[in-house]
Protein backbone atom coordinates (compact mmCIF):
# COMPACT_ATOMS: atom_id res chain seq x y z
CA UNK A 1 0.00 0.00 0.00
CA UNK A 2 1.30 3.01 -0.84
CA UNK A 3 2.02 5.87 1.83
CA UNK A 4 1.28 9.46 1.25
CA UNK A 5 3.54 12.05 2.59
CA UNK A 6 2.99 16.08 3.69
CA UNK A 7 5.07 18.29 5.09
CA UNK A 8 4.33 19.92 8.66
CA UNK A 9 5.36 22.89 10.60
CA UNK A 10 6.32 21.37 14.32
CA UNK A 11 7.55 23.98 16.66
CA UNK A 12 8.72 26.14 13.44
CA UNK A 13 10.22 22.86 11.61
CA UNK A 14 9.67 21.31 8.73
CA UNK A 15 8.92 17.98 8.79
CA UNK A 16 7.26 15.54 6.66
CA UNK A 17 5.32 12.58 7.54
CA UNK A 18 4.06 9.35 5.57
CA UNK A 19 1.34 7.62 6.42
CA UNK A 20 -1.08 5.54 4.95
CA UNK A 21 -4.37 7.32 2.85
CA UNK A 22 -7.05 5.34 5.84
CA UNK A 23 -4.52 6.96 8.52
CA UNK A 24 -4.66 10.49 6.61
CA UNK A 25 -8.27 10.35 6.61
CA UNK A 26 -9.24 9.50 9.75
CA UNK A 27 -6.47 12.30 11.33
CA UNK A 28 -8.07 15.05 9.18
CA UNK A 29 -11.72 14.13 10.46
CA UNK A 30 -10.18 14.54 14.11
CA UNK A 31 -8.92 17.81 13.07
CA UNK A 32 -12.34 18.96 11.70
CA UNK A 33 -14.22 17.63 14.57
CA UNK A 34 -11.88 19.41 16.72
CA UNK A 35 -12.07 22.49 14.76
CA UNK A 36 -8.21 22.82 15.03
CA UNK A 37 -5.70 22.25 11.75
CA UNK A 38 -4.35 19.26 10.92
CA UNK A 39 -0.71 20.55 11.95
CA UNK A 40 -2.24 21.32 15.28
CA UNK A 41 -3.38 17.87 15.86
CA UNK A 42 -0.09 16.74 14.70
CA UNK A 43 1.50 18.40 17.44
CA UNK A 44 -0.41 17.78 20.05
CA UNK A 45 0.59 13.76 18.60
CA UNK A 46 4.20 14.76 18.99
CA UNK A 47 4.13 16.43 22.42
CA UNK A 48 2.58 13.10 23.42
CA UNK A 49 4.32 10.34 22.25
CA UNK A 50 6.78 8.51 24.36
CA UNK A 51 10.83 9.74 23.32
CA UNK A 52 11.29 6.49 21.26
CA UNK A 53 8.01 6.26 19.59
CA UNK A 54 8.74 7.59 15.77
CA UNK A 55 5.85 9.88 15.22
CA UNK A 56 4.60 8.03 12.36
CA UNK A 57 3.64 5.40 14.52
CA UNK A 58 2.06 7.88 17.70
CA UNK A 59 -0.23 8.99 14.62
CA UNK A 60 -1.29 5.86 13.85
CA UNK A 61 -1.86 5.53 17.13
CA UNK A 62 -3.85 8.37 17.94
CA UNK A 63 -6.02 7.77 15.23
CA UNK A 64 -7.19 4.23 16.32
CA UNK A 65 -7.30 4.60 20.13
CA UNK A 66 -10.09 7.75 18.33
CA UNK A 67 -11.95 5.04 16.52
CA UNK A 68 -12.13 2.57 19.05
CA UNK A 69 -13.30 5.33 21.57
CA UNK A 70 -15.71 6.38 19.10
CA UNK A 71 -17.06 3.25 18.71
CA UNK A 72 -17.74 2.64 22.39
Amino acid sequence: MPFLKRSLSLKGHRTSLALEPEFWQVLDAIAADENRSLASLIDHVDSTRAPDQPLSSAARVHALRHLRDRSS
